[in-house]
This record gives structure tokens, C-alpha cells and sequence, in this order.
């Protein structure tokens, strides 16, 4: 179980360097827009995307 949890968890942190290692002005752009967002709507894209994890983890 705790082997798993790392594997996941250095997966998650491959993808999530992806796009600043590809597109690191894009990916500024989009940090800035999310920083933006009110907490509401932070919250309901936090919701959605754990919501989506749960999906694929399911499948």
C-alpha cells in the first residue's frame, strides 16, 4: 500500500511538471488565471478535479 502511494504520487508529480517544462509562459498564464478566481469557484474546480480522480481510479 505505501509503495502505491508513492508510485501515485511521483506519477502526479511528473504530470504536474510537464507543463512548466513545455510551456512555461503558458503555464504562468494559467497559475495567474487561477489565482484570480474567488474562492467559490477555486473550490468547485478543486471538486471537479478530485471528482474526475476518483473517476479514473475507479475505472
Amino acid at each position: 500500500m505505501g509503495e502505491s502511494l508513492l508510485q501515485a504520487l511521483g506519477l502526479v508529480l511528473v504530470i504536474e511538471g510537464l507543463m512548466p517544462l513545455v510551456a512555461p509562459a503558458q503555464w504562468r498564464s494559467t497559475m495567474s488565471r487561477i489565482a484570480q478566481l474567488k474562492d467559490g469557484q477555486l473550490r468547485f474546480v478543486g471538486l471537479l478535479a478530485l471528482l474526475f480522480g476518483l473517476l479514473l481510479i475507479s475505472v
